[in-house]
């Protein structure tokens, strides 16, 4: 699993707790965070280390050689971090630098501009919100529910017809050979509203 992140959940603490899950991480971080460049590597990436932020004078001096010596590392002091900086240039105002960290280290089985794509389909959750909150429920409706259990049924029903409604999606740009993000979801929901009196396309 690789577990994406926007640069305002970045903290030494968090990326610990995250890292020890198991899970391969891909974050975003401030650009100014500093980020030690220990080895450059063919696809443009860097190997760096993370510091924790408590640890203070001589004893960061230490860590950051063992790191570029290849000595293990105790977590709670420093980790080591693949770095991958990229600049989007087609905003107003300049360009804009993005700084991704990553635990996959390896950049044979993630190249750089790969895993600059795959933040870049972190975007894609913020649309889901918005289908969601503003064009499945109706953007100002309140949840109807008055218990925390039925609170509870009323969001997973929520969540089920968006996912429903997306596997609907899915299923028809297979058909044609498409990406399913180049189809309308609020044209697809609509035209699955209106069939909704018929026999069901799939088992509830």
């Amino acid at each position: 699993m690789l577990v994406l992140g926007d640069r305002n959940f970045y903290s030494y603490q968090a990326w610990q707790q995250a890292v020890a899950t198991g899970a391969a991480l891909l974050w975003r971080v401030s650009a100014s965070l500093t980020l030690p460049v220990l080895e450059w590597l063919p696809d443009g990436s860097f190997r760096s280390v993370l510091i924790n932020p408590t640890v203070r004078g001589r004893r960061r001096e230490q860590l950051l050689a063992a790191a570029e010596a290849g000595d293990e590392l105790d977590p709670a002091q420093a980790m080591l971090v693949r770095v991958v900086e990229y600049m989007i240039d087609n905003r107003p105002g300049g360009g804009e630098l993005f700084c991704l960290i990553t635990t996959l280290v390896d950049h044979e089985f993630a190249a750089a501009v790969e895993l600059a794509a795959a933040y870049a389909q972190r975007w894609e959750i913020e649309l889901s919100f918005d289908e969601i909150e503003i064009h499945q429920t109706g953007g100002d409706r309140v949840l109807r529910s008055r218990t925390p259990e039925l609170v509870k049924q009323e969001i997973w029903s929520l969540l089920l017809t968006h996912y429903a409604i997306r596997h609907v999606m899915k299923d028809a740009a297979d058909t044609v050979g498409t990406d399913p993000d180049d189809l309308s979801f609020i044209r697809s929901y609509r035209a699955i509203r209106r069939q909704v009196p018929n026999q069901a396309g799939f088992s509830p």
